[in-house]
């Protein structure tokens, strides 16, 4: 089984209602390891998802589509604290901005987690918030390293969010600790200029000479970590690289026509690159490392068909296995 632990919450996304500047707010069910999960499960894995359900009905709502991927709630009891919100707003380019409101995404308690991972799974994906409060950050850590024992590949997508973390040095050093364990990191290029500025930075601040540095600094810090063996790096609508010791790749976007919005595409195609790095029999550590740039291209190509059809909808809406392997047959 593929476990996904960390944040659901319900995406508030802004729509403009006319010319005078009026907007409303449509609630879309989110947060990065739930999309991450629901895209495992249509993608064809066994999945389960790591975080506690509200009671309100809110929480019933971000159950519905979990339910009808096949993506497997692990704590069957719900709480009592309202659930998590997020605003999202949306630049010229419609590339999504975040503010976050938290409340159920954090009731959980280190036993209880525990308690509910399965005796055996595949990989275990950390998210975004896991490392952002100090005694969340302790808990999520004895998980991991709980699920590594029980045979788990362990990965991460950071999600790197400054406005949420009063002490970002705090957070910085707290995140580190994730990276030392995790065999595979998923990162955007806006993750790495905000872990570089402590704030949070756009793509397009940078020049191409910035994010080449950023690219190799932080490349060369994951791989040179105990465990981490594959970095994946993400550029907006500029596509992905990925780095091993053994090889580097890079893809374009794949087009999504008609265009939604990006929400969740990178949750998306982090879902499609696990699915085929274990298919592949490479998502184990000493298979990552080895992957050379044929491999590295084959992956990314996989995972952004899987991002660019998500990018087809307004809010996330990860594709089957069968739509992304319709258009790789098409190639």
């Amino acid at each position: 089984m593929f476990v996904v632990g960390g944040e659901s919450l319900i995406d508030l996304i802004s729509e403009p209602v006319g010319a005078d500047g009026v907007i409303r707010l449509v609630a879309h069910q989110g947060g990065s390891p739930y999309n991450c999960a629901i895209a495992l499960s249509k993608l064809g894995n066994d999945t389960g998802f790591l975080c506690p359900i509200s009671t309100d009905g809110l929480g019933t709502y971000l159950l519905a589509p979990l339910a009808e991927a096949g993506a497997k709630p692990l704590l069957a009891e719900r709480v009592e604290a309202y659930t998590t919100l997020a605003v999202v707003t949306f630049d010229a380019k419609k590339s999504a901005q975040y503010g976050f409101y938290r409340n159920a995404d954090r009731a959980f308690t280190r036993e209880g987690l525990i308690a509910a991972l399965p005796a055996k799974l595949e990989a275990f994906q950390v998210g975004g918030f896991c490392p952002i409060e100090p005694e969340d950050a302790a808990i999520w850590l004895d998980v991991a390293k709980e699920a590594a024992r029980r045979g788990a590949t362990l990965t991460m997508d950071p999600n790197v969010r400054p406005s949420l973390v009063p002490d970002f040095a705090g957070y910085k050093a707290r995140l580190s600790s994730f990276l030392d364990l995790v065999n595979l990191v998923k990162v955007s290029i806006e993750d790495l200029a905000s872990l570089e500025q402590s704030r949070a930075v756009r793509a397009t601040e940078l020049t191409a000479a910035e994010v080449e540095a950023l690219v190799k600094k932080y490349t060369a810090d994951f791989l040179g970590r105990p465990n981490c063996e594959l970095v994946i790096v993400t550029f907006g609508d500029e596509g992905s690289r990925a780095f091993t010791k053994s090889g580097s790749a890079r893809q374009g976007v794949y087009p999504a026509v008609p265009f939604g919005d990006t929400v969740g595409a990178g949750d998306t195609l982090m879902a499609a690159v696990l699915t085929l790095l274990n298919e592949q029999g490479n998502l184990k550590p000493g298979k990552l490392g080895a992957m050379d740039d044929a491999a590295l291209a084959t992956m990314l190509r996989f995972g952004a068909v899987a991002a660019g059809l998500n990018c087809q909808f307004v809010g996330c809406h990860p594709p089957t296995r069968g739509e992304v392997d319709a258009v790789l047959a098409k190639a």
